[in-house]
């Protein structure tokens, strides 16, 4: 009987251990994994970093006018935007007479469509 109680708490015992193993497996799997990750993200950033110099050097070596012409398409575009700036105070006025026009006007005149239409709905007979 004591050698079954004894079995019993060494299997429990190796069953701990056990768990506590497999525990820590986990544990350095998840550390493995994230210090990959990370070795993995310095490769990549150091890559692309790679790239993009080359992607710079091409540039400047094929192309070389590219600041240029940046330059040339920003004043360009400066210029388009102070041109419909000016067309805009230049008519602002003029938008804003004819929209005051429209709206003062009143046509005191009564459309004869209305006026027929109104005597039908009385009954009145037009001669």
């Amino acid at each position: 009987m004591a050698d079954s109680g004894t079995g019993i708490q060494e299997l429990m015992a190796a069953e701990t251990r056990a768990s506590q193993i497999v525990a820590e497996a986990r544990i350095g799997r998840g550390d493995r994994m994230k210090q990959a990750k990370v070795e993995a993200q310095e490769l990549i950033d150091t890559y692309r970093a790679e790239k993009q110099e080359e992607f710079n050097n091409m540039v400047l070596s094929k192309g070389g006018s590219e600041g240029s012409a940046s330059a040339k398409l920003q004043s360009d575009t400066n210029k388009e935007i102070k041109d419909m700036q000016a067309l805009f105070q230049k008519n602002a006025q003029k938008a804003v007479d004819v929209l005051l026009s429209k709206c003062c006007e009143v046509s005191l005149e009564v459309p004869t469509a209305r006026v027929r239409a109104t005597q039908k709905l009385a009954g009145v007979t037009s001669q």
